[in-house]
């Protein structure tokens, strides 16, 4: 997300740029990999869930959205079999089919970190907040369409293509009420706002204040002996 420009107006597109920019960092940090997503766009009517994997979050707060991620059978065992050799784990010991339920877990821990990061991205670059539910993963031998719990006003809803290092292909679908964000005034984007954080700052610059410096009693010290007592 880059916001140079006084009042410029953030969109849907750059929405979907900042998600896909969370799904390519999360997976290539877990894989040790590259995951590259296609510089063109669909614009789709609905969303769904589609064979082999597919998983999908709910969002809701700031702006309400349905994320969904769909795998095909090789890339599901790509992405969970570099990530697994990266954490260590034997080759000997991995799942041998995309069906097996840790393979399922791997993918639903991965999705959760990847709306997680956007969250983040959302929260301190455009300082509004949303929460996720758990991702939900399923196996499937057809296509399953999907709509948002929350009712959309005005529906805008993308495909992405990406592609792993391997060549395999998955998808992203993003369904979300058409917002825009206008900025008000200058910010520090990459600066996080807790407000916990804050306080406890304010507190200490207070007491920091209230209590007097070491350096006075020192000068006194030195005043009391100059004057013999």
């Amino acid at each position: 997300m880059t916001m140079n420009d006084k009042g410029i107006v953030y969109g849907t597109e750059d929405l979907l740029t900042s998600l896909c920019n969370s799904v390519t960092r999360v997976l290539g940090i877990a894989t040790q990999s590259k995951v590259y997503y296609s510089a063109m766009v669909q614009r789709i009517t609905k969303v769904g869930l589609k064979p082999d994997i597919g998983c999908f979050v709910l969002f809701d707060g700031g702006f309400t959205g349905l994320v969904v991620l769909n795998f095909a059978a090789d890339t599901a065992m790509e992405i969970y079999e570099r990530y697994m050799l990266h954490m260590g784990m034997p080759k000997s010991e991995l799942a041998s089919s995309h069906t097996s339920d840790e393979v399922s877990n791997i993918l639903g821990e991965l999705m959760n970190q990847i709306v997680g990061d956007f969250t983040g991205k959302v929260r301190r670059e455009l300082q509004t907040n949303i929460t996720q539910n758990q991702p939900k993963m399923l196996v499937l031998t057809k296509q399953v369409m999907l709509s948002v719990d929350t009712p959309l006003d005005r529906p805008e809803m993308r495909r992405v293509s990406f592609y792993t290092e391997k060549s395999n292909i998955f998808y992203l679908e993003l369904a979300i009420d058409r917002t825009e964000f206008v900025r008000l005034y200058d910010f520090d984007p990459n600066e996080e706002t807790d407000p916990d954080t804050l306080m406890d700052k304010e507190r200490a610059n207070m007491d920091a204040e209230s209590s007097p410096p070491a350096s006075d009693a020192g000068d006194n010290d030195e005043l009391l002996k100059s004057l013999g007592m």
